[in-house]
């Protein structure tokens, strides 16, 4: 089968697999045969209608598509491997799904507020060091509310992968709250994040419930690398293994990004959820606010550090904020001391920031569920070891 052949008949598979469940990624062998088929895709877009349903992944040499039961057991020489295109969730208990009744948000404090999770990690004493000037930080999320008045002096351009066509605006809140405990600032009433002067490029690829597919974190991963972002946060994960998603996942490792991710909030021992098993991600479980593991967070030895993840205060849509607990509010605070180091000495190397993290974190209040070895980030500590 050469790539025109492989093009028609892919029109063909496509053909009654609506049903989001038979999503595939195709992969292929190398650049050469990518283009060859991308080549063949342009010329018989018009004939064959159903190829504009096809998403590229140029990062890893792919497409994701529809495809009839059965269709994925082709082969053809110039194909690596064809592999469901999985359904991901964002790692936060409680009102993950949608926006918050308007009721249960909290409106804007009567002055500016550091939340208990930037003080504890003693981020503030870092900020004679560093706030986080010009590091460039893509949120792989559901988005942003550009109009908050925390986040608009942070908010830069991004992408929306779900419609190119539409900015990342948030419609679910997950995005928005990832995105205040970064960057947030204020010089009167709202709250403060750990990386004050950071730039956030919201990457919307969640919908509004909260899912999105491994492809379209693909998608957001190839615009940060495009981009040249230098860290990616990453508050979501699946139980499954996907080539694809690691694929993507090295290939910003090797331009030199770093790929932070929650571990999951189901209280597994030793069982952290995709991306953030991946050896290439700095992976990020929950603490309390007594600096003990959250009861809700994965644990194991694959956790590279734990920070607070228990009702987190931070900003919501409509200029509000709310309280969320989970493997996601501890991610976005080690992303933001990540920024506070590489703003102090930029082009730091994504291990060597993961050595300092642990070299410089405190141990973990000695409960039932710690593990040994188990430490959670100290901002202050992290930033002051790295030289000019």
């Amino acid at each position: 089968m050469n790539p025109s052949t492989f093009v028609s008949w892919l029109h063909e598979a496509m053909e009654g697999s609506e049903d989001a469940d038979k999503r595939h990624i195709i992969r292929f062998l190398n650049d050469r045969d990518y283009a060859d088929f991308a080549r063949q895709i342009g010329q018989q877009r018009k004939s064959l209608p159903r190829l504009h349903q096809i998403q590229p992944l140029r990062l890893i040499r792919a497409i994701s598509c529809t495809l009839r039961t059965g269709s994925e057991a082709v082969s053809a020489p110039f194909i690596r491997s064809i592999e469901p295109d999985t359904r991901i969730k964002l790692h936060v208990l409680g009102h993950a799904s949608s926006a918050l009744p308007s009721g249960e948000e909290k409106k804007s404090p009567v002055k500016a507020v550091i939340p208990w999770g930037v003080r504890h990690i003693r981020a503030p004493q870092a900020w004679s060091k560093s706030r986080g000037e010009r590091v460039r930080i893509g949120v792989i999320d559901t988005g942003a509310d550009y109009t908050h008045p925390d986040l608009r002096h942070c908010l830069s351009r991004g992408v929306n992968i779900l419609n190119r066509q539409l900015p990342p605006i948030d419609d679910n809140g997950h995005g928005t709250h990832i995105t205040g405990t970064i960057a947030a600032y204020t010089r009167h009433r709202g709250i403060i994040g750990v990386a004050p002067q950071a730039i956030i490029h919201p990457v919307k690829a969640f919908d509004q419930h909260g899912g999105a597919f491994v492809s379209d974190i693909i998608g957001g991963i190839d615009w940060c690398v495009s981009s040249g972002v230098d860290i990616i946060n990453m508050s979501f994960g699946m139980k499954t293994y996907s080539k694809a998603l690691e694929a993507a996942v090295l290939s910003a490792y090797r331009s030199g990004i770093l790929v932070v991710a929650s571990s999951g909030n189901e209280g597994n021992q030793a069982e952290v959820d995709y991306p953030a098993r991946l050896r290439q991600v700095i992976a990020v479980g929950a603490t309390t606010r007594k600096g003990r593991i959250a009861p809700f967070s994965n644990i194991g030895k694959q956790i590279n550090i734990y920070a607070p993840g228990e009702k987190v205060y931070s900003t919501w849509l409509r200029g509000k904020y709310h309280e969320l607990s989970g493997t996601s509010m501890a991610t976005s605070h080690v992303t933001g001391v990540i920024a506070l180091m590489l703003a102090k000495k930029p082009g730091l190397k994504p291990l060597r920031i993961k050595n300092l993290l642990r070299k410089h974190a405190r141990y973990i209040v000695k409960s039932r569920k710690t593990i040994t070895g188990a430490k959670e980030i100290h901002a202050f500590r992290s930033v002051s070891a790295v030289s000019k």
